[in-house]
């Protein structure tokens, strides 16, 4: 895989290696750690436009940065191009250099409603929508699927909708919302969707290593790769792809990882991000089971900083 700057629209990103967006994890501390390990992008958690609307108040939460961050993207779902253009233009945005549009989405209740991954079956709507928030000025981008079923896969035109409308970039995630997130992603959709169009065109889905990563670019032609729950797992990800220079042990990143949470966020969503985080990292790593039960029992950071030393002390990864 070769690693390279990135343009979208009027920015420039360090590399082609992105961070996806993930409900309940890539809040602010876990984006300026990606980003410290060589990641190109970052997005915030998936952002309801019409909670913003109504000026819901862990909504807002989700929107929290500053100046730690290089690049900030906000990720918007909606399926009112008016709304979207509304909370795109409104002062709670104007911190973020990029807005991403979610039409990927596969749950049934966003389904259901009409937003994310249902915006796939209404191309006119969803090219409204991409207009609407172009209008903020800012580079837009959008994060689909390859299609609604196996046997209903649009990729490729649906790209060319994007581009149409105005986006600056697309992520496509190589399965089809029924597939949810499961079974081997559709190598090919991605790489005609990437023939099809002059934009950058990101590849996601499946991506479990660095290996992964290299295949993923090798089949689709993509001019990067997003990296999504396999980054919880191991964030040394971005290291290993790009090569830049970072903290030495997973240790180091959670006791990092706990102090800037703390900085920024009260007890309660420090211990629970922590403690998901930390689940993560111990996944598949001999004799750490033992210590799940004592770290969701962890009731301070203090107690959590101690069980962390015990439990990763002789975890080096670089």
């Amino acid at each position: 895989m070769e690693i390279r700057p990135l343009r979208i629209g009027g920015l420039l990103l360090p590399s082609n290696v992105l961070m996806a967006p993930l409900a309940g994890y890539t809040c602010y501390p876990f984006r300026v750690m990606a980003y410290e390990m060589g990641a190109g992008l970052c997005f915030t958690e998936m952002v309801s436009a019409n909670a913003l609307k109504y000026e819901d108040r862990a909504t807002k939460r989700l929107l929290f940065t500053n100046q730690k961050e290089p690049i900030k993207a906000v990720q918007l779902l909606g399926g009112s191009p008016a709304v979207m253009e509304q909370m795109a233009e409104s002062p709670l945005l104007e911190p973020f250099d990029l807005i991403d549009i979610n039409m990927g989405c596969p749950v049934p209740n966003v389904f259901k409603s009409g937003e994310g991954s249902a915006l796939m079956l209404d191309m006119e709507r969803a090219a409204a929508i991409i207009r609407a928030c172009k209008k903020s000025g800012k580079p837009v981008s959008v994060k689909c699927r390859t299609g609604i079923r196996e046997d209903q896969m649009f990729a490729p035109e649906f790209a060319r909708m994007c581009e149409d409308a105005g986006a600056d970039m697309i992520t496509i995630h190589g399965r089809s919302r029924s597939m949810m997130y499961d079974g081997i992603p559709c190598y090919d959709q991605i790489a005609q969707a990437k023939a099809a169009v002059s934009i950058p065109v990101i590849a996601n889905g499946g991506i479990l290593s660095a290996r992964d990563a290299h295949d993923m670019m090798a089949k689709t032609g993509a001019d990067g790769v997003m990296i999504a729950r396999y980054a919880l797992e191991n964030p040394f990800i971005f290291h290993e792809l790009t090569g830049r220079p970072c903290r030495e042990s997973i240790l180091d990143l959670l006791l990092w990882q706990l102090e800037l949470t703390a900085t920024y966020y009260d007890e309660t969503f420090t211990l629970t991000y922590m403690k998901k985080l930390a689940s993560y990292a111990m996944k598949k790593r001999k004799g750490t089971k033992k210590y799940k039960e004592n770290l969701y029992q962890c009731g301070s950071a203090e107690e959590m900083k101690a069980l962390f030393t015990i439990i990763f002390a002789d975890t080096r990864t670089v």
